[in-house]
């Protein structure tokens, strides 16, 4: 039984921050022009080949992005839950990437593990074009203090490239009003996202699990892109 002591999101934000819109608007219309990190270079090289082999041998196939992925658990439960897709799983942390151990519960080998600046790797497969089904962002660090807006993926200049690399697009967070920002940024772009709560009988990742355990509430955004994959 997993021990719930997980303590929830504080915030000097009492809902979505005053500065949302001007923040988006302004990455909406500017060039984000950050130089590519030399590991990302490297594991973008290093999926490529990948991508490049399952679409020769998949000419149907689709890939499924894990973002923020962490230890891999989540890239591991969509890869056995999607036996026929190449699941890509890409977090910031070495350190945790190579916590792998409960990938080989069963022998699978759909799935991909790198570590990247997501910065720059969102702004790479956009480019690539690949036929990314679905894109999972999962827990990612909500920066909760006020000030930190820009830390958070939807204030960031990178925002911009999300709807670009899949169909659909599923977020999942412990702090409400990250959901409700990402979904007002969306608007910005003229797409339409649905809220909802999310619980399963099964966590698909270690944070996932620590926060149930804690009384904590998952709510999750679920978007369809439709034509805006380019």
């Amino acid at each position: 039984m997993i021990e719930g002591n997980s303590r929830s999101i504080t915030s000097n934000q009492l809902g979505v921050h005053d500065d949302l819109d001007k923040v988006v608007k302004k990455h909406l219309s500017s060039d984000f022009k950050k130089p590519y990190a030399p590991h990302s270079l490297s594991g973008f090289e290093q999926i490529k080949m990948r991508v490049s082999v399952f679409l020769l041998s998949n000419s149907k196939g689709t890939i499924i992005l894990d973002s923020c992925c962490g230890v891999g658990e989540s890239t591991y439960h969509l890869a056995v839950n999607n036996p026929d897709a190449l699941v890509i799983g890409i977090d910031k942390s070495e350190h945790r990437i190579e916590k792998y151990e409960h990938h080989h519960q069963q022998k699978i080998d759909n799935f991909i593990l790198i570590r990247g600046d997501l910065n720059d790797l969102w702004r790479l497969i956009a480019e690539a074009d690949w036929p990314i089904s679905h894109h999972y962002i999962l827990y990612p660090n909500p920066w909760p203090k006020s000030k930190h807006l820009q830390r958070r993926w939807h204030g960031a200049p990178v925002f911009k490239y999300i709807p670009q690399l899949s169909e659909k697009l599923t977020v999942r967070s412990n702090w409400a009003i990250y959901i409700e920002e990402f979904t007002q940024a969306l608007t910005h772009m003229n797409v339409k996202a649905e809220i909802s709560d999310y619980k399963r009988d099964t966590a698909m990742t270690p944070f996932e699990r620590k926060y149930w355990a804690s009384g904590q509430k998952s709510t999750e955004l679920n978007v369809t892109f439709n034509n805006l994959k380019s």
